[in-house]
């Protein structure tokens, strides 16, 4: 697989996976699983994670490096809810755990492909000498 395949498979991964969280977050707290009948505040959670959408949607390099640090706490929840609560809650929170590994193996392989990508652009080719 070549570098730009590499580089819009991971962030197709990462976009992915990070609607999925969003997606995931509001209908686990409003529908599926809620804390108190009839959805809670809890759905706000996913509030943080809008805010990266626009930086992985235009490529930016800083974004992935940023979320893939604080998609730890999602995965924090979801693990400790996953062992805590109750089915359907345990099943959601594995989900979440799931995506959220997603997420970090995305974003992790997309700055490691693109700085060895650049870093190869960047080196000039050698020249002989006579």
């Amino acid at each position: 697989m070549n570098k730009t395949t590499q580089i819009d498979f991971t962030r197709h991964l990462a976009l992915g996976s990070l609607l999925g969280l969003i997606v995931l977050g509001l209908a686990w707290e409003m529908w599926l699983a809620p804390i108190r009948p009839g959805g809670s505040l809890l759905a706000l959670k996913v509030l943080p994670l809008c805010i990266p959408l626009a930086g992985i949607m235009k490529n930016r390099m800083y974004t992935y490096r940023w979320v893939s640090l604080m998609v730890w706490l999602y995965f924090t929840e979801g693990a400790v809810r996953a062992w805590s609560d109750r089915a359907p809650g345990n099943y959601l929170a594995f989900a979440e755990v799931l995506l959220c590994l997603a997420l970090f193996a995305a974003c992790a392989l997309h700055v490691r492909v693109r700085l060895k990508s650049t870093q190869a652009s960047a080196t000039p080719a050698p020249t002989s000498t006579p």
